[in-house]
């Protein structure tokens, strides 16, 4: 059976799984969707069209499923998603989509550390780490197992690669490639997440590679054109390199070279 504190304001019209607990004083508003043992903390608020996986912790003054803050918006219904066994910790806000009928959505086993902001329309995958206030802007994307640094600000629109890691209080205005580790203000690639690889049991090969691919387009001197072209011949070899030559070739705001 679930528990309901009897402060807490818990709309009828809210579908909750079964163990849920719902703490002290939280709001849980009516288009609300919680899953099987997900626990939303004293004082978290979740709101709109948000569902929440099996599993989830909301911790205490999170938001979840607020309007966005984007002046464009124009009414509409939007959504919020949010994979199971994410960890929501204190003060973190999740904002709602800003076009109707969109969604921001947030994958399996993320953990979201204190006053973390994910703004309107952002994708996050599986689990992606953000610390303590790192803040996304709008329509970014965050692929699976990276990891972004506290205090750290990224630009709307900026991708953020496979198992990256961006520095703390880092100014990101541009993609970062996955396996690559970045820092500064601006952020610029300044070598490969070895640790990160080697964490996730990447062979000596495969890291070897990365290291091999992040020399040709960072550090060889080469036009991006070129340098893609070097790449793009070994990519047919290894997984990985050819995961870093589909998101570089297919940035659009460039990357943090």
């Amino acid at each position: 059976m679930g528990e309901i504190h009897p402060t807490a304001i818990v709309s009828d019209s809210a579908q909750l799984g079964d163990d849920v607990v719902v703490g002290p004083y939280a709001v849980i508003g009516p288009h609300v969707v919680l899953g099987q043992g997900t626990r939303i903390m004293s004082h978290a608020v979740v709101e709109g069209h948000t569902r929440i996986g099996e599993g989830c912790t909301v911790y205490p003054f999170a938001s979840i499923g607020q309007r966005t803050q984007d002046l464009k918006y124009r009414g509409g219904t939007t959504y919020v998603e949010i994979g199971a066994g994410t960890t929501i910790r204190e003060f973190v806000t999740v904002n709602s989509a800003t076009d109707d009928g969109g969604t921001t959505r947030i994958g399996r086993g993320c953990l979201l550390m204190a006053y973390a902001h994910v703004a309107h329309d952002c994708r996050l995958e599986d689990g992606v780490i953000l610390a303590n206030c790192a803040t996304l802007g709008g329509h970014v994307l965050i692929e699976e197992g990276a990891v972004i640094g506290g205090l750290s600000g990224v630009h709307q629109f900026v991708r953020v690669g496979r198992l990256a890691m961006v520095g703390g209080c880092s100014k990101v205005t541009q993609d970062i490639p996955p396996f690559m580790l970045a820092d500064g203000h601006p952020a610029a690639v300044r070598g490969i997440n070895i640790v990160g690889l080697q964490r996730k049991g990447f062979s000596r090969e495969s890291i070897r590679r990365i290291k091999e691919a992040h020399r040709i387009l960072f550090r060889a001197g080469l036009p991006l054109r070129e340098a893609l072209e070097r790449l793009e011949s070994a990519a047919s070899d290894s997984e990985e390199v050819a995961r870093i030559c589909r998101f570089v070739s297919t940035s659009e705001r460039g990357i943090a070279r």
